[in-house]
């Protein structure tokens, strides 16, 4: 089945998974999602993701997901940048998410980073989406 929007097929996956507390979800495998589930991981919203390679398939992504106390981890999980309407943001202009407690997830030239790291390099790009 061919996807137009790879980002948010695997972001409905992850907020599906979450619904019905599921403890792992896997997605197709591509460098874009790798690097956003990289940004995920080490802002501590999944447990972490493996690459599951399987001979006559194409590769997956297996990504565990985190809870606490039977909360999810991720409260809302939100596309921003689509493919019919991309939104760009220069550094001054990030937005903050929920008041600093979620984390803007941008592509940049530098590669993709959450908006923190993108104040810290002082760079902008595209905003992928928003997590908290």
């Amino acid at each position: 089945m061919s996807v137009n929007d790879a980002l948010g097929d695997m972001l409905t996956r992850i907020r599906n998974a979450q619904m019905r507390r599921r403890p792992k979800v896997s997605t197709p495998a591509s460098n874009l999602r790798g690097r956003v589930l990289d940004v995920l991981e080490s802002e501590g919203f999944i447990r972490g993701y493996a690459r599951i390679e399987q001979k006559g398939e194409h590769p997956e992504f297996e990504i565990e997901l985190k809870y606490f106390n039977g909360q999810p981890a991720i409260k809302e999980i939100k596309r921003v940048s689509k493919p019919g309407r991309r939104v760009y943001s220069p550094v001054r202009d990030l937005p903050t998410v929920a008041n600093g407690l979620g984390v803007s997830i941008l592509s940049t030239p530098r590669g993709v980073m959450s908006d923190v790291r993108a104040r810290e390099e002082n760079v902008g790009g595209e905003i992928l989406c928003n997590v908290f």
